[in-house]
């Protein structure tokens, strides 16, 4: 079982590295130290506060079923961050390039990226034509951590794992609790 973590945490290295190794890239680098705030508290909090007190009837619940998704998918996140004190890769790994006032805290898992997946999933769900738009911006979202030195691939994948499972579970209990109310 060992031999099978190393193997994985050496692929898992490899691959953040590809990633990083684009880092100097100039409109990149722009572009994902820009798209990366999208998982960040302030902008999540914000955009939905503008839907909740903006928007009215299905838009306005699936609004608050992402804000619910957005407050219990980050007790799973500040969990495993302490009983998985992962060092962040840029302190573990060797010559990677890395953010302006990079975090400290641990990167097990990716709290931006479990953000921003907890706050488009129920949004897909009450419409999956925006699954075009929604995912991939998640999911550059996503890869913008690993670009920026921050989190390994699998911080994010995990991240992703939680959001989507804590938008789904609140879509459900919004819809289940008022179905009238979404039709």
């Amino acid at each position: 079982m060992e031999k099978l973590f190393a193997h994985f945490y050496t692929v898992e290295c490899k691959l953040f590295k590809y990633i990083n190794q684009f880092f100097e890239r100039r409109h990149l680098n722009l572009f994902l130290r820009t798209i990366t705030h999208l998982g960040d508290a302030k902008w999540t909090i914000s955009i939905l506060l503008l839907f909740i007190l903006f928007s009215s009837s299905s838009i306005q619940l699936t609004a608050i079923a992402s804000a619910i998704s957005l407050t219990i998918s980050h007790i799973p996140v500040a969990l495993a961050k302490k009983l998985f004190p992962r060092r962040r890769p840029y302190l573990a790994l060797p010559q990677i390039d890395v953010t302006d006032n990079p975090l400290k805290d641990h990167s097990f898992p990716s709290g931006h990226t479990t953000a921003i997946f907890s706050i488009v999933t129920p949004f897909i769900l009450l419409n999956p034509i925006w699954t075009i738009i929604l995912v991939p911006i998640a999911i550059l979202v996503g890869i913008s951590r690993i670009y920026l030195g921050l989190h390994y691939p699998s911080d994010v994948v995990v991240g992703c794992l939680i959001g989507w499972s804590a938008g789904t579970i609140s879509y459900a209990f919004m819809v289940s609790n008022f179905t009238n109310m979404f039709l």
